[in-house]
């Protein structure tokens, strides 16, 4: 028998014993490949995102301050008006014909007092000499100071009319915005009437009163006391309605030294720039606000934690010999992606963020860097990611896709997360 015939013999054999169930025999899987990233610490800004709505920066409603009928009115309504701007004008010929008869009565108490100023010189000289009685000169002193009198209350009457007449004209009290109005021509409107004329709005700057929970506002009381964080005045970006960012910033101007009883909540209030007046008070917003910054933060991707029976937050860590080791740990809020963790990680420790599905706490797993694994799957066998396995790891991913049919075999195919 030839070389040959025995080749063939011996494949002939190798195929019936394949055929009657034989398997090659196969050594332990290798440890699944996880991605990991190490901890370090770098300043974090502890941002909130809350609710608020704008309120205008100054508000003045306008009232009249004279009784009388709208003859006209003198502004558009909507339109931008100026402090000091005629908006009304109430009949003034009343007050004309009352400010007439305050300076008639002025003269009258003018003269009055010339009179009784003169006479009351010519009885002191003439008491002097005993010529008239002493209570005489007396009476004639006592005329001269009620004609005094008479002229200051003519003049207060006056100055009075000449108010009323120029309250007749209603003039804007600051300048903004001006509203509808609310009475027309031919109204009667009174000076102690309640209902505004109008209402006049100033909106750049512009506010918005925001709200947060007075557990928070004190939780982050108490990490500036204890030197977790330290003050910011960063400032405050605004988030619409319709889910644009406002593109100017604004700054945070107080914060309300009570907490309303009906929602457990403060109010913070910012002041916004609002030169185009694209903001209008009463629009709903979204407030991100930098409270303050933590000099010492961590952050770990939302990936890489997970949750407890109990709800705490847990992370498996790389313990020595690459074994996977659950560690709990604390966290403060998101940023992005991450979790904030305040305790339980210490820098340098290394942390599996990518491939978890596939560990168990206290299984030994290969580490590489987050991103090497896109997407939380191992790299396979093909020709790019080759060239990043050990020779004896790419014979086992190739005699792991042989032996599979271009399947995964332990080791060889892409581990689910």
């Amino acid at each position: 028998m030839t070389s040959v015939h025995k080749s063939l013999a011996a494949a002939a054999l190798a195929l019936l014993l394949t055929g009657c169930g034989g398997k090659p025999k196969q050594g332990p899987p290798p440890p699944p490949t996880v991605g990991v990233v190490t901890v370090r610490t770098q300043p974090v800004a502890i941002t909130t995102e809350l609710q608020g709505r704008t309120d205008a920066f100054v508000t003045s409603d306008v009232r009249p301050q004279v009784s009388g009928i709208i003859r006209r009115r003198l502004f558009t309504e909507g339109s931008r008006v100026r402090k000091g701007q005629p908006l009304y004008l109430i009949d003034p010929a009343p007050y004309r014909a009352a400010l007439a008869q305050a300076l008639a009565q002025l003269q009258s108490a003018q003269a009055n007092r010339v009179t009784a100023e003169l006479k009351n010189e010519r009885y002191q000289q003439l008491v002097k000499v005993n010529a008239v009685a002493k209570q005489d000169a007396d009476d004639a002193r006592a005329a001269a100071g009620q004609a005094v009198a008479a002229v200051g209350e003519a003049q207060a009457q006056v100055q009075t009319a000449r108010i009323n007449l120029h309250y007749t004209n209603v003039n804007a009290p600051i300048s903004g915005r001006i509203g509808r109005s609310s009475v027309t021509v031919g109204a009667l409107v009174t000076a102690s009437q309640t209902d505004a004329l109008a209402t006049i709005s100033a909106l750049d700057p512009i506010y918005v009163d925001i709200q947060q929970s007075s557990t928070d506002l004190l939780q982050l009381k108490r990490q500036l006391a204890q030197g977790g964080a330290v003050p910011d005045s960063a400032p405050v970006k605004l988030k619409l309605e319709d889910g644009t960012d406002y593109p100017l910033v604004g700054k945070l101007e107080f914060s309300e030294v009570t907490v309303d009883a009906s929602t457990g909540s403060v109010t913070l209030r910012a002041r916004f720039p609002n030169p185009h007046g694209l903001l209008l008070p009463g629009m709903f917003a979204r407030a991100i606000l930098q409270q303050a910054t933590r000099p010492d933060g961590i952050l770990i991707p939302q990936a890489g934690v997970s949750r407890d029976p109990k709800g705490n937050a847990t992370v498996l860590v790389l313990a020595p010999g690459n074994k996977a080791a659950q560690r709990p740990i604390v966290t403060a809020g998101t940023i992005g992606t991450d979790w904030i963790v305040t305790s339980g990680l210490k820098p340098g420790e290394r942390v599996i963020v990518e491939g978890l599905q596939a560990v168990k706490p206290g299984q030994q797993v290969k580490p590489m860097e987050a991103s090497v694994i896109t997407g939380g799957t191992a790299p396979a066998a093909s020709a790019d990611t080759a060239l990043k396995l050990t020779p004896e790891q790419q014979k086992q991913a190739a005699s792991g896709n042989a032996a599979g049919g271009g399947g995964g075999s332990a080791g060889g195919g892409k581990p689910s997360r």
